[in-house]
């Protein structure tokens, strides 16, 4: 079942999932916004400067203008990074078709409108047919054909069904799930966990506090979620539960060791530039503060995680807040309910 498909952005994401699926038979346009890192592409046939030593498959074809790309395309991969989400679906409008599949692989909040990647698609596009790809699934091991699995959501359950059938390769497993928002919460959200994890082992921390940050993160990930329309049990999949325990605990992970650096005492403008790609969790902490105090939810690891990379407190003394606080019982959700 051969598709055409368009991959919009070739970071190390976009060109590990575009390599995936060309090496699964598909033919693949990838198309990117810069025009150097295109000709580059062309030119070396691999992603030097964020996926090396990967070669592209004859039928992996680098396309110079988003028409080209989408022309005649069945699914329209989006692999932009969030805050860019809204500019590249702007940029592909013109040439999508009724008939088109929309894949969102990218994993955050928008910051000015504290909208996910779902709502702007539909601000924008309200007939789209909308996927979000999200799951433990490092673009390092996904471009090397390493086993991975993920989720697809989609509202309507056939149509997940219809990309999970066209993504599903003997090293990428794909299970479908309809509840959007939990899995766009849960892509986002572990990211803000994942600079926790690393500036607690940047500050030298050990697996102790790392256990203990994942676990009451993933409940106040699970919290803000429910409280916004998501489903609790999608916390515990692929797109929760699995995307933080990676992401927390991977040296692939953007988020963590930016967090390590720091948490070694290096300012979050600079760990940011050293890591060299876009760290997600850093736009999407504050986003996750903000839609916090709006929709009353208690998040204080996601209020202090935006405190010290905002530099409105030290990583020592976030600390001693958190583990100062009043006491509590474990499941004080369902047991004051």
């Amino acid at each position: 079942m051969s598709k055409k498909i368009a991959v919009m952005g070739a970071g190390s994401w976009g060109t590990a999932l575009a390599v995936l699926l060309s090496h699964a038979g598909h033919q693949v346009a990838m198309w990117d916004i810069n025009p150097a890192h295109v000709s580059e592409l062309k030119e070396n046939r691999e992603n030097r400067r964020y996926l090396p030593d990967v070669k592209f498959e004859d039928s992996l074809s680098i396309a110079a203008e988003p028409e080209e790309a989408i022309r005649g395309a069945d699914i329209v991969l989006f692999s932009a990074p969030a805050q860019h989400f809204r500019s590249a679906l702007s940029k592909a409008m013109p040439y999508l078709k009724p008939e088109m599949v929309a894949v969102n692989v990218a994993k955050g909040i928008e910051q000015k409108t504290l909208l996910r990647m779902s709502q702007i698609a539909k601000e924008m596009l309200p007939e789209l047919r909308y996927v979000v790809l999200s799951g433990p699934s490092h673009a390092e091991e996904v471009g090397r054909l390493m086993p991975t699995t993920v989720a697809v959501a989609a509202e309507e359950l056939a149509l997940a069904e219809y990309v999970q059938d066209i993504f599903m390769t003997d090293t990428f497993r794909v299970y479908t799930n309809t509840d959007v928002a939990g899995v766009e919460f849960g892509g986002a959200l572990k990211n803000i966990i994942a600079l926790g994890a690393g500036i607690s082992d940047g500050m030298g921390y050990g697996d102790n506090a790392k256990a203990a940050l994942m676990t009451r993160g993933m409940t106040e990930m699970s919290r803000l979620g429910v409280a916004l329309g998501a489903q609790e049990g999608t916390f515990a999949g692929l797109s929760g539960m699995g995307d933080l325990i990676v992401t927390c605990t991977s040296m692939h992970s953007r988020n963590r060791r930016c967090g390590i650096l720091i948490g070694q005492g290096v300012s979050p403008e600079a760990a940011t530039k050293q890591v060299g790609m876009v760290v997600e969790g850093m736009f999407t902490a504050e986003a996750a503060w903000q839609l916090s105090r709006k929709a009353g939810v208690e998040m204080p690891i996601t209020e202090a995680i935006y405190n010290v990379i905002n530099g409105n407190i030290d990583a020592k003394k976030a600390v001693s807040a958190l583990m100062t606080r009043r006491r509590k019982h474990e499941m004080e959700d369902i047991y004051i309910k």
